[in-house]
């Protein structure tokens, strides 16, 4: 008679490939395990770890404490302008700010070098013959025109203004 043909399959252990890749990672990545070697020591010695163990054991008291401080009027003011400050900043083009930031550099460069004597007012007007002090100028005007149109007015101050 015939007889069964024994049909033997290997046992399939779903983790043996990530046993083979875990044998071979720290010859492939051992540069980059011992810069991870060197940060954990840097964050060691920082006491970062100490840091975030306080703040897992007493997280909800953590919380607790950084809820009760935004609570407070003058934290919501501030994270209120935070915020439009950043949309401030978003909408400045980079080219602009660059602009003023060299300007604020080399003035300052200018003012060390020079004596702190105010300007006279002949040199005032001397320096108006300039194209970019006229531009600079009409700028500030504008913004601070558009400024004043956006600025509140008081009760007190347009109950005098009627009189």
């Amino acid at each position: 008679m015939a007889r069964p043909i024994p049909l033997e399959l290997p046992s399939l252990d779903p983790r043996a490939p990530l046993r083979e890749r875990l044998e071979r990672a720290p010859a492939e990545h051992a540069e980059a395990l011992l810069d991870t070697y060197e940060l954990l020591q840097d964050l060691r010695d920082a006491h970062v770890f100490e840091v975030l163990h306080g703040v897992l054991k007493k997280g909800d008291k953590v919380v607790e404490l950084a809820v009760d401080a935004v609570k407070e009027p003058d934290a919501i003011r501030g994270l209120t302008n935070l915020i439009i400050l950043s949309k401030i900043l978003g909408s400045i083009d980079p080219a602009l700010l660059h602009g003023v930031a060299a300007a604020v550099q080399e003035t300052i460069g200018i003012t060390h070098q020079q004596e702190t004597e105010p300007p006279g007012f002949f040199a005032l007007v001397q320096q108006l013959r300039h194209k970019e002090t006229r531009r600079a100028l009409g700028l500030m005007t504008r913004f601070l025109g558009t400024l004043g149109r956006h600025l509140p007015v008081s009760a007190e101050a347009s109950g005098s203004a009627a009189r």
